[in-house]
């Protein structure tokens, strides 16, 4: 039996905490990995084509359906690693009575001192399309918000230096993200429903890969759960320490 499988994830840094996870199992079962990672559409698309066996991790229905939904007949679903979800997020010492929701970003006591760059991450990403709709269906281009596509270094960094700053500030964020587990990020009140819904953090593997797989390794990937939680600590151990040791 082959042993080598090639197991790709999305190129943001979660993906990738969540990806060691999943290798390790299958290391620990025999096989070797090649890894690799591509932004979001890109990833779909090389799965699509075969060139990589297993993805971690698809989000399914909303964020990621689309990209799956062409080829989805050739993929076999795992397991349900977490429940991620996206949001808008002000740090906790932007007041709840002044700006509680993403309607409250218009009122006065918002505009004076809101910055009205919301800088997200790449343009593929389920978050970016999300929160170009609300700029749009909220007016908040009207009064001078900008969202704006980027890199995560881009996006988070100008978070943490915000929050250095106690500056005001929109965040276009997830759960689980390695923010969270040293910040405390309030999440705005989103009653149109333009963010999505919880998503299932799939992993997924093609149909024509299955049989090279260790049936044990198979088992044990069935029964991974990670959770919400644990993702954004292994996200923030990866932003510390680094990947971890072959």
């Amino acid at each position: 039996m082959p042993k080598t499988l090639r197991v790709g994830h999305i190129d943001l840094s979660f993906h990738d905490a969540s990806a060691h996870e999943v290798e390790s199992i299958l290391a620990a079962h025999g096989h070797d990995i090649e890894r690799s990672a591509a932004p979001h559409e890109e990833m779909f698309r090389r799965m699509a084509r075969g060139e990589i066996d297993m993805l971690v991790s698809a989000w399914l229905p909303a964020s990621h359906g689309a990209y799956l939904a062409p080829f989805e007949q050739e993929v076999t679903k795992i397991t349900i690693l977490y429940e991620p979800y996206c949001i808008w997020g002000v740090p906790d010492y932007v007041p709840e009575e002044a700006v509680a929701g993403v309607a409250d970003l218009l009122k006065p006591s918002a505009l004076d001192r809101m910055e009205r760059l919301i800088q997200g991450i790449n343009p593929g990403a389920g978050i970016s399309r999300f929160s170009k709709a609300i700029v749009e269906q909220y007016g908040l281009d009207r009064a001078g918000y900008e969202f704006r596509t980027g890199t995560e270094e881009d996006c988070f960094g100008r978070y943490m230096q915000a929050v250095a700053d106690q500056r005001w500030v929109v965040v276009p964020l997830w759960h689980p993200q390695w923010l969270h587990n040293r910040y405390r990020i309030r999440a705005l009140v989103e009653p149109k429903g333009l963010l999505g819904r919880q998503d299932e953090a799939t992993l997924i593997i093609r149909k024509d890969a299955e049989a090279r797989i260790d049936p044990a390794a198979l088992a044990a990937l069935a029964d991974l759960h990670l959770g919400n939680a644990r993702v954004s600590a292994l996200d923030d151990r990866l932003q510390v320490s680094g990947p971890p040791a072959a």
